[in-house]
């Protein structure tokens, strides 16, 4: 009998969250007039794809943009119809000055039911070996995709408290293994973990913290787009290119810039998981939003032993 309790114990975990949604199917959706979203990285991607949808749907939106002059805001203003709900502004997310005042432009313009969600969208990814980066990118890649969700974060808590609203992180199936992309695997693990502690620790004020881990989606989003040989080879140190040569640059590039190729057009599925996350009254903690094989690929690496995921990674890199 007793060996059936692990069974039993796994079946009621994989149950509880569908029933628990299903019990609240009867509860009306959020109402998005009067509320208010901030959204980093609005510039293009899912940032600009979710900015015209809330918009769409009534929310009051402040679309985050690290050029608030370049052609993707201007886009983004334009497809929007112009001034009224939807407000573009600066916000480098490395820089606590931009934050600031991101969040007195909100306070000024806040709408009469309050701040209800921040969606920390804005990130940046490139590929290479862990050897062949240099300290400076480490560094830049922590600063945005990790301290810069965090900045925002602190800067908004007491809002999202005060109104009871959600908070939305932009992560992947990416924080669970890495194949050549290992920097931003890093980073995305990092959030996941913040989001773990941030999400306990929000619920006694009924702010709720919801992750969204698409799969492979570069197409949709330019986030990684393709590099050459010689652009990496060219930023090699001297000490990197005696153990590599060029060669095994160019195959790594080639994998790499394959597996981009294969992503998916449709950003409108993350999208779509992350309307969800702002207006579900019973939104889930994690969004997994990718095709079987990547979904296959993290059960493994979740469920099998290390040794076992090393084997299947190595064997993909093989090829």
């Amino acid at each position: 009998m007793w060996a059936a309790v692990p069974l039993l114990l796994l079946l009621l975990l994989l149950l509880l969250p569908p029933l628990a949604r299903l019990c609240r199917r009867g509860e009306a959706r959020l109402e998005p007039a009067g509320r208010a979203v901030l959204i980093t990285g609005c510039d293009s991607g899912f940032g600009h794809l979710l900015a015209l949808r809330l918009h769409r749907l009534g929310f009051t939106v402040f679309a985050g943009c690290l050029s608030p002059d370049g052609d993707g805001a201007r886009r983004l203003q334009r497809e929007a119809g112009g001034a009224g709900r939807l407000r573009v502004l600066r916000l480098d997310v490395t820089r606590a000055g931009d934050v600031r005042a991101a969040k007195e432009m909100v306070l000024k313009h806040l709408p009469e039911r309050g701040f209800w969600g921040l969606v920390n969208n804005a990130g940046i990814s490139t590929i290479g070996e862990t050897g062949w980066l240099p300290m400076e990118t480490y560094e830049k890649f922590a600063d945005v995709n990790i301290l810069g969700s965090i900045r925002t974060t602190l800067a908004f808590l007491p809002l999202l408290r005060k109104y009871k609203g959600r908070i939305v992180f932009m992560s992947s199936i990416i924080a669970y293994f890495t194949l050549g992309n290992g920097i931003y695997s890093m980073t995305k693990a990092a959030i996941e973990k913040f989001c773990d502690a941030l999400r306990l620790e929000m619920k006694k004020f009924g702010v709720q913290v919801c992750i969204i881990q698409p799969g492979n989606y570069a197409p949709s989003t330019k986030i990684q787009p393709p590099l050459s040989a010689e652009e990496i080879w060219s930023e090699l140190s001297e000490e990197e290119k005696a153990v590599y040569n060029k060669e095994y640059v160019q195959e790594r590039v080639n994998f790499f810039n394959s597996i981009l190729s294969e992503g998916s057009t449709n950003g409108s599925e993350v999208v779509d998981a992350m309307v969800d996350a702002l207006t579900s009254p019973a939104p889930k903690a994690r969004y997994m939003v990718a095709k079987l094989k990547e979904k296959a690929l993290v059960f493994v690496c979740a469920l099998f032993p290390t040794a076992v995921m090393d084997c299947v990674l190595s064997y993909a890199l093989s090829k």
